[in-house]
């Protein structure tokens, strides 16, 4: 049964660093062990995203769904609201190779793009179609939310390679939640290509590349006042 719990990232951080994790390499399928200071890492890029404004900026992007008939939440229905939506991506991605990760009123979904891209191509492999379907049924379901998109690349090939590789990435997932039913005045996407790698991720190993290189979707609820 799942217990819905509000965990600031300072209580994750000090909970991972205390230990090793087990994880799966998305490239290789082997499962490998993470360090406490990898594990920190990791938990650091969290937060700094989730410190980060939404593409756009809030105020704007919460205008612009009011403006298309959606609404924003009370501030004392957020919690609750997040929580609901929370416990189905979780659901509807377990065992798919996604990460959603929880900080305050916050989510956010890595997606490796070894399952989600083919080596240098923006079309979405099809075999990861039911997943995002099944993210954009969520997604469609609590429209009171803004989503953000990001795409990201290991620096092989070089930024004029990577930059529009990283956000045409960003573009496909976006239009296909779209077909699938999110209304997109909702979503904006950015392509990073390789200037954000996981903290303390340094690319020397194809193991590092392979954690850089992924999509991400920031949830983010639209609150009343912006």
């Amino acid at each position: 049964m799942f217990a819905s719990k509000r965990i600031t990232g300072g209580a994750v951080a000090a909970a991972l660093l205390t230990t090793t994790a087990c994880v799966t390499n998305p490239e290789t399928g082997e499962r490998e062990f993470q360090t406490r200071t990898a594990i920190g890492a990791a938990v650091g890029a969290i937060a700094g995203y989730f410190g980060g404004d939404l593409i756009g900026g809030r105020r704007d992007r919460t205008e612009k769904i009011v403006g298309a008939g959606i609404g924003t939440i009370a501030g004392a229905a957020v919690g609750q609201y997040m929580d609901r939506q929370e416990r189905e991506l979780r659901r509807q991605t377990a065992g798919t190779g996604v990460v959603v990760e929880r900080q305050g009123d916050e989510l956010l979904l890595s997606m490796p793009a070894g399952i989600t891209f083919p080596i240098n191509s923006f079309q979405i492999q099809p075999q990861f179609y039911g997943t995002l379907n099944q993210v954009a049924q969520t997604l469609a379901a609590y429209p009171q939310t803004l989503i953000d998109v990001y795409g990201h690349t290991d620096p092989s090939g070089g930024d004029a390679i990577n930059i529009p590789l990283s956000q045409n990435r960003a573009q496909s997932v976006a239009n296909y939640l779209s077909q699938q039913g999110v209304n997109r005045a909702r979503i904006a996407t950015q392509g990073f290509g390789s200037s954000q790698p996981l903290p303390g991720n340094t690319n020397a190993t194809e193991a590092e590349r392979a954690a850089n290189r992924r999509v991400e979707i920031r949830i983010v609820p639209a609150t009343q006042g912006g």
